[in-house]
């Protein structure tokens, strides 16, 4: 038995260790009846593998465990989600266990058995909000974990809990989107009925050259929306290179309009900055709209 890893009560008995010891500032407990050595601070991979020591032996990663293995954070929950195909329950607080009734055809990641990308995303659907569920669908894509074309056929062919909001959220996800934010953000102005931009665009110069490459670009207008991020502050060459770029962009007849993490805080701001910038090009659309669920969606 390695103390560095999660052990049961049961396999420290075998090497002696009683339960008075294992309640000792030796160890720590993780779950009831599992332990770990004190000195090791408990990652998401060892929760997991805790786990997996009291669950049926048929049980993996899913929900939104599943999300945090595929390498997607999103908002933290506190619990962890498993899914089995046995009756088995579990009265640990810190755990769900789904019971399905269909095989579940699981993958390894990260070293644990996973529900599939595509199974992953029908599952979450039905309590993530939508952007964020878009976002995670980018994720999925961008990662190469699946396609666009996979994951809607996978919503239109299955019959499963979520799978209705998923077949709706799942035409909505792109290629090419390479982070949350810029997910977010490209969702935003869709359903702040703007056109939908093109994702992470080639611009080339008069001459066919390379220029740049966008986020998210209106290129019949001529603006490009950028999501900055905090990486930013402290990568000076990246901000001195990001700095020369937009020169060229705007001497090209580009506009570039630049969001912060922080804007995204006040997102009713977003959309009408990039209208602003659109009719400035010509745009001749209907100026954004702002619902209550648009609000509900954005608004922190």
């Amino acid at each position: 038995m390695d103390p560095s890893r999660p052990f049961t009560v049961a396999q420290a008995a075998e090497l002696g260790l009683t339960r008075k010891q294992l309640r000792s500032r030796r160890f720590r407990r993780l779950l009831r009846g599992v332990y770990i050595s004190a000195d090791v601070e408990p990652t998401f991979a060892l929760w997991i593998q805790a786990a997996l020591l009291v669950l049926p032996g048929d049980a993996v990663v899913s929900h939104t465990s599943a999300m945090r293995l595929y390498g997607f954070e999103g908002r933290r929950r506190g619990i962890l989600e498993f899914s089995t195909n046995t009756s088995a329950h579990t009265s640990l607080p810190e755990i769900v266990l789904h019971r399905r009734r269909w095989q579940l055809h699981p993958r390894e990641v990260d070293g644990f058995w996973t529900t599939g990308p595509d199974r992953t995303f029908v599952d979450v659907a039905a309590r993530t909000a939508l952007p964020e569920l878009v976002a995670f669908g980018d994720h999925l894509v961008h990662a190469g974990h699946t396609t666009t074309d996979d994951l809607r056929w996978y919503a239109d062919s299955r019959h499963l809990d979520g799978v209705r909001k998923a077949r709706r959220v799942a035409p909505l996800v792109r290629k090419g989107a390479e982070s949350p934010p810029e997910s977010t953000l490209r969702v935003m102005l869709r359903f702040g009925r703007l056109p939908e931009p093109e994702v992470n665009g080639v611009v080339l110069d008069e001459d066919g050259g390379f220029l740049a490459r966008g986020d998210l670009v209106y290129r019949r207008w001529k603006v490009i929306v950028e999501y900055d991020g905090r990486h930013h502050l402290t990568d000076l060459r990246t901000w001195v290179h990001d700095l020369r770029r937009r020169e060229l962009l705007e001497a090209a007849g580009w506009t570039v309009i630049v969001i912060t993490a922080s804007d995204l805080r006040t997102p009713a701001t977003v959309p009408s900055r990039v209208y602003a910038a659109l009719v400035a090009h010509g745009y001749r659309g209907p100026s954004p709209v702002m619902s209550s669920q648009w609000l509900r969606w954005f608004s922190r």
